[in-house]
């Protein structure tokens, strides 16, 4: 190293300072460019789709007001798909543990059918509505809202959407990290 610096001590003293000031510029500089080409840093915080929040005006939604519901739509004829789906809302509730009480389960029937006795047996504590037209059109989906799991903060609101198949323990840390920094519900 020494072999790369000028002999004279003035001369290498400056060398030294600019090569510590471009040391300390070189993250300033990073930094800047990054921020003008518009680069951010990749993920994201949470798994399901943030939707912009829509207050949900229908009666058994408003039953379950100052709770966490998570909510499912499909019909009472339930299949393999649908069985999941309740299967996932209540583990995922189950997961919270001391926090259980704060959430909620709805199953939004589609048709005037009844579920078969045995799949109510298994879904215990969930609760049954039916969907009022009004209501269908609140819940946004990329395809078909049977295909997703719905989440509505304690105010009413709907506010996240998770995929068609939906990862369980991405669900717990999300529903987690709601619960942790939520004051209410």
């Amino acid at each position: 190293m020494s072999r790369l610096l000028p002999s004279d001590p003035v001369k290498r003293g400056r060398v030294k300072l600019a090569l510590l000031l471009a040391l300390f510029a070189l993250p300033l500089i990073a930094a800047w460019t990054a921020y003008v080409s518009g680069w951010l840093p990749g993920g994201k915080a949470n798994y399901g789709t943030l939707l912009s929040p829509r207050l949900l005006e229908d009666p058994a939604i408003a039953a379950l007001r100052g709770k966490w519901v998570l909510v499912q739509i499909d019909r009472a004829a339930c299949d393999a798909h649908c069985e999941r789906k309740l299967y996932y809302m209540r583990q995922v509730r189950r997961a919270q543990g001391r926090q259980m009480g704060r959430v909620e389960r709805l199953w939004i029937v589609t048709d005037a059918a009844a579920p078969a006795p045995a799949l109510l047996a298994a879904i215990e504590g969930t609760h049954l509505a039916r969907l009022g037209d009004r209501l269908a059109a609140a819940f946004p989906a990329e395809r078909a809202s049977t295909e997703h799991i719905y989440l509505v903060d304690p105010l009413g609101n709907l506010i996240l959407r998770f995929p068609r198949d939906p990862n369980p323990s991405k669900m717990v840390k999300d529903l987690e990290r709601l619960l942790k920094y939520s004051g209410f519900g």
